[in-house]
C-alpha cells in the first residue's frame, strides 16, 4: 500500500486522541492540529494557499479558511487547478446520524461546504451513514433510518438547492443504485483484513459489518459510484470533513490508484470544542456540553452562562491586572467560529486580554452572536417539510 496509508492513521498517545469515534486531549489549549497533520501526513493550509483560492476563484476566503478552522488539506491545489482551466469536479461530505437534533458543532463543515458549493459551482453529495451508526451504537436499524431523516432535515435548513445537490441515506440508498454496490465490491478486494485492522484499530470481538463499512464511505468519492448523475464521466471530488474523518479517505486515496480512478482532494476542519472545556469536541450524547440546534435562546443563554469554559482569572481584581487567556476561553473560542469580521474579533481579543472586558461580558458577547445565528436557522428548518426533504433524495440528474 502507498506510504500514506501505511502509518498508523489514528493518533493515540498521552495527549491526543484522534479517530473516527474518538476526540479527546488532555491539552487545556485543545488538540495539537501541527502534530495532527505531521501524523496523518496531510498538508496544512497555508498563507500562499489561501491566496491561490482567492485568486483562482475572485472570491474573499472564508473565515473558516482565514482563522485556520479548516487548516489541512490533501490535493487542494489540484482542484484549483482543474477550477482555474474550467474543468469540473464535485463535492462529498456526510454525517453519522447519532441523535434527533444536530448540534452547531455539526454545522461546520455544512457551512463551509455550501460556501464551497457557491463558490466553484458545482454538485455536492451528502450521504447519511445510518448503518454505521446502527454497528457502532445500540441503535437499531429502524431507529437509525429515523434519526437519518430527522438529520437530513436539518442539513437542507443550511440552504442547499436540491437542483445540484443529492442526498442519501446508506440504509435506503444503496439497495437502489448497483452501481453503488459494485463499487464497494471494488474497494473491498484491494484492502485485506489486517490493513482495515491497522488502519482503524478493529479487535476480534467487533461485528463483521465494522470490517466493510469503510467500503461504504469511500465509494461516494468516485463519480462512477452515481451514474444518473454523472453518467460514465470520471469527475474528481473533493470532500470537505473534520480531521477525524480522514482515515476512511487515506485509504480511499491509495485505493483509488489501483482502480485507476481520481484520488479524492481533501480539505480539513478543526473540532468546535465542548463547553466544558477544549479537550473534548462537542457530543451530541451530552446535552451540557454542546449547543443543539434546536435549542430556545433561554437553554442556550443558560448553557453559555453556566457551563462554558473561562479563560478569566478568580477575581475581578485580578483579572483587570492580568487579562483573560483566549487560548482556552470557550467564549472566544465560539467567535473565533461564528463572529465574521476579522476586526470586531481582534478587538474582543485586546479588550479581554488586557484585562478591559470582564468573563460576563465575553459570555454575553457569544451569546448575542450565536442565538440570531441558530434563530434564523431555527426558521430555516421550520420549513423543511417531508416533501421538501425528498426532493433532496429522489434518484435524479442534477445540475454538474
Amino acid at each position: 500500500m502507498e506510504e500514506e496509508q501505511i502509518k498508523n492513521i489514528s493518533i493515540n498517545d498521552e495527549e491526543d486522541i484522534v479517530d473516527p469515534w474518538n476526540v479527546s486531549t488532555k491539552c487545556e489549549t485543545g488538540l495539537d492540529y501541527d502534530k495532527l497533520i505531521k501524523r496523518f501526513g496531510s498538508q496544512k493550509i497555508d498563507q500562499e494557499l489561501i491566496d491561490k483560492f482567492e485568486r483562482v476563484t475572485g472570491k474573499k476566503a472564508h473565515h473558516f479558511l482565514r482563522r485556520g478552522i479548516f487548516f489541512s488539506h490533501r490535493d487542494l491545489h489540484s482542484i484549483l487547478n482543474l477550477h482555474e482551466t474550467g474543468q469540473k469536479f464535485y463535492l462529498y461530505t456526510g454525517r453519522g446520524p447519532s441523535s434527533e437534533s444536530m448540534h452547531i458543532g455539526h454545522m461546520i463543515p455544512f457551512m463551509f461546504t455550501k460556501w464551497l458549493q457557491e463558490v466553484f459551482n458545482v454538485p455536492l453529495i451528502i450521504q447519511l451513514t445510518d448503518d454505521e451508526k446502527a454497528m457502532w451504537r445500540d441503535i437499531k436499524v429502524e431507529d437509525a433510518r429515523k434519526m437519518a431523516h430527522s438529520n437530513a432535515k436539518d442539513i437542507v435548513a443550511v440552504g442547499f438547492d436540491p437542483a445540484n445537490t443529492f442526498m442519501f441515506n446508506d440504509l435506503d440508498f444503496i439497495g437502489q443504485c448497483p452501481a453503488f454496490y459494485q463499487n464497494m465490491v471494488r474497494i473491498q478486494k484491494c484492502v485485506t483484513f489486517n490493513q482495515v485492522k491497522g488502519i482503524f484499530g478493529f479487535g476480534d470481538s467487533d461485528v463483521i459489518g465494522k470490517i466493510t463499512f469503510p467500503s461504504i464511505e469511500a465509494a461516494p468519492a468516485f463519480s462512477t459510484t452515481f451514474p444518473f448523475i454523472f453518467g460514465d464521466k470520471v469527475v474528481p471530488c473533493l470532500v470537505p470533513c473534520a480531521i477525524d474523518q480522514d482515515p476512511y479517505f487515506r485509504m480511499t486515496r491509495d485505493v483509488a490508484a489501483r482502480l485507476k480512478l481520481p484520488k479524492p482532494a481533501l480539505v480539513h476542519s478543526t473540532f468546535l470544542p465542548a463547553l466544558q472545556g477544549a479537550q473534548h469536541k462537542m457530543s451530541a450524547s451530552d446535552p451540557n456540553a454542546s449547543i443543539f440546534l434546536n435549542d430556545t435562546p433561554k437553554q442556550i443563554k443558560n448553557k453559555i452562562n453556566k457551563y462554558a469554559f473561562s479563560g478569566g482569572q478568580a477575581t475581578v481584581e485580578e483579572h483587570r491586572q492580568k487579562g483573560g487567556n483566549t487560548n482556552v476561553d470557550i467564549s472566544f473560542k465560539y467567535l473565533s467560529f461564528f463572529l465574521e469580521d476579522d476586526n470586531e474579533l481582534a478587538e474582543i481579543k485586546k479588550l479581554y486580554e488586557s484585562g478591559e472586558m470582564l468573563t460576563g461580558e465575553l459570555k454575553k458577547v457569544a451569546i448575542d452572536t450565536i442565538t440570531p445565528i441558530i434563530q434564523s436557522y431555527q426558521a430555516r428548518r421550520a420549513k423543511v417539510t417531508d416533501e421538501v426533504m425528498q426532493e433532496f433524495f429522489k434518484i435524479r440528474q442534477i445540475v454538474v
